[in-house]
């Protein structure tokens, strides 16, 4: 699709990670920690889970849960992606030459309460599946009064 973008093997493939932890571990307290990670899948399959190849590129942390003001806190990496993806121009040691680095996210991986709060889709309720919105088939518990999914 992009093949400006994929002809030059130097581009970076960038996978991007989120998820909410409790620094605690008392889930009864409302503080919360988000880490943003960058994963580089341009190394070897092998590699680029390997920690010290993954970068912290952001740990937002607060007195409450985040819900959908993420989008605050990643402004400023939404706007260094959209550089990246225009290009920058860097040095190649090993060709000793400047050449334009481009960047892509390709992947986001995130659990599904991650999803709703990078996505600003709702996550709860009885309609939360961002693929049949208002056809979703559902019920509820009678005695447990929790919402079950079918169909799915």
């Amino acid at each position: 699709m992009y093949l400006n973008f994929g002809n030059e093997a130097r581009n970076l493939r960038l996978g991007l990670s989120s998820d909410g932890i409790n620094p605690f571990g008392n889930l009864s307290t409302n503080y919360s920690s988000w880490l943003v990670l960058l994963m580089i899948y341009n190394l070897l399959p092998w590699l680029c889970m390997k920690q010290k190849y993954i970068m912290l590129c952001m740990m937002i942390a607060g007195p409450r849960q985040l819900r959908n003001d993420i989008d605050v806190y990643l402004t400023p990496l939404i706007e260094d992606l959209t550089k990246l993806w225009d290009g920058v121009d860097v040095w190649d040691g090993n060709l000793r030459q400047t050449f334009r680095l481009r960047a892509m996210v390709f992947c986001i991986i995130n659990d599904y309460p991650a999803y709703g709060n990078l996505s600003g889709y709702s996550v709860k309720g009885h309609h939360t599946c961002s693929i049949c919105e208002k056809n979703t088939s559902f019920f509820q518990l009678k005695h447990g009064k929790k919402t079950v999914y079918t169909r799915h």
